[in-house]
């Protein structure tokens, strides 16, 4: 299948999308006072026992699915969709990465510049590795063989529920030496994880121990695994690229209408894709143009049908279109475009039509 330019897409869809829908949507910012006071109280209740202790890993729940909520809103505020004003972005969206302690400074040169720009390139940092790199690279793999998933391994679970945060970590630390990030730049960045990092040390004091890991170690891995289930399937099952063309290097995945929502239509990830500073408010609208436009071209399925998918197949790229697991041997197509039309029309009967 033929490449197409992210911009021969916009092009294409422009003219047929409403102004209104590349408004910004301030009022999603709602999300955040609502999370933090359910953080906040759901902590208190722990750590001064007001619940009984049946109650505790309940509570440590919704503390993660919370965490994972500010992390959508960072996400979609840092690339513009909310407000205009920059020191607003920052601002909120160092909170919103505070459970994750990720410097807004190293996600918008890690995430909106460099991964946007590159998404499944040969140097995608959010991408997995080539068969060369996989044996070239000590950490490449020991990264697949003992955390990805994929081979129906289960331990393929571990990039669920640390992912994020490992991932995170070592893109601090390489952000200087991989050009993300100039020398300055990297020191600001170090200096506003450690930041984060002091403010949950002090938390840990100041509750103790035990009640610690259930205010926030647990409530961590439940937002790695929120997180991370949607940002494994959006490109692992993509093949490589060498242009920028978001039909071909993303899927989308579809969830019941309340997880879209509390997501804040995260799901939405080719549209994303081709509007990055667009709320995903408007995503459904880009979708039907899509559907209709090229129906051959776009991926999307369930995200459970994708997650198993990423536990049935392989991670190593051994071409731009086949996917290899070095240690059986076994082979998988990444997603062609029988499966993208198919899986368009899926997502089409299973969401339904959406209007702005």
């Amino acid at each position: 299948m033929q490449l197409l330019s992210r911009t021969a897409y916009v092009q294409a869809l422009r003219s047929d999308l409403p102004e209104h829908g590349f408004e910004r949507a301030p009022s999603r910012l709602a999300f955040v006072p609502v999370h933090v006071a359910i953080i906040t109280t759901s902590m208190l209740a722990i750590a001064l026992g007001w619940v009984p202790w049946f109650v505790v890993p309940l509570l440590s729940l919704v503390i993660g699915a919370s965490f994972a909520g500010m992390t959508f809103v960072a996400h979609e505020l840092l690339h513009g969709g909310m407000v205009r004003n920059k020191h607003v972005q920052y601002a909120i969206g160092w909170l919103g990465f505070l459970p994750f302690v990720v410097s807004p400074r190293l996600w918008l040169a890690w995430h909106n510049s460099v991964h946007h720009a590159r998404a499944n390139f040969l140097d995608d940092p959010d991408s997995y590795p080539t068969i060369e790199q996989y044996r070239a690279g000590r950490g490449a793999r020991f990264a697949v063989d003992a955390f990805a998933l994929g081979g129906r391994r289960w331990r393929g679970v571990l990039s669920l529920v640390l992912g994020f945060t490992g991932q995170s970590a070592h893109q601090l630390v390489t952000a200087r030496s991989t050009g993300v990030l100039t020398a300055r730049q990297h020191r600001r960045a170090i200096a506003e994880t450690a930041l984060g990092i002091a403010l949950w040390a002090a938390l840990a004091v100041l509750v103790g121990f035990v009640p610690f890991l259930f205010v926030f170690v647990l409530p961590l891995l439940v937002a790695n695994t929120c997180v991370m289930a949607f940002i494994l399937t959006n490109h692992s099952l993509n093949p490589r690229v060498e242009i920028n063309d978001p039909l071909a290097s993303g899927l989308t995945v579809t969830v019941p209408r309340v997880v879209e929502w509390l997501t804040l239509g995260f799901g939405f990830h080719v549209e994303h894709h081709l509007f990055p500073a667009m709320s995903a408010r408007h995503a459904p609208a880009v979708r039907a143009l899509v559907q209709s436009r090229w129906p051959e071209r776009y991926h999307s399925m369930s995200l459970g049908d994708a997650l198993g998918r990423l536990h049935r197949g392989a991670r190593v790229y051994k071409t731009a279109t086949e996917l290899c697991d070095p240690r059986t041997g076994q082979e998988h197509a990444t997603l062609g475009a029988g499966e993208a039309s198919l899986g368009a029309r899926e997502a089409s009967r299973e969401v339904g039509e959406i209007a702005l």
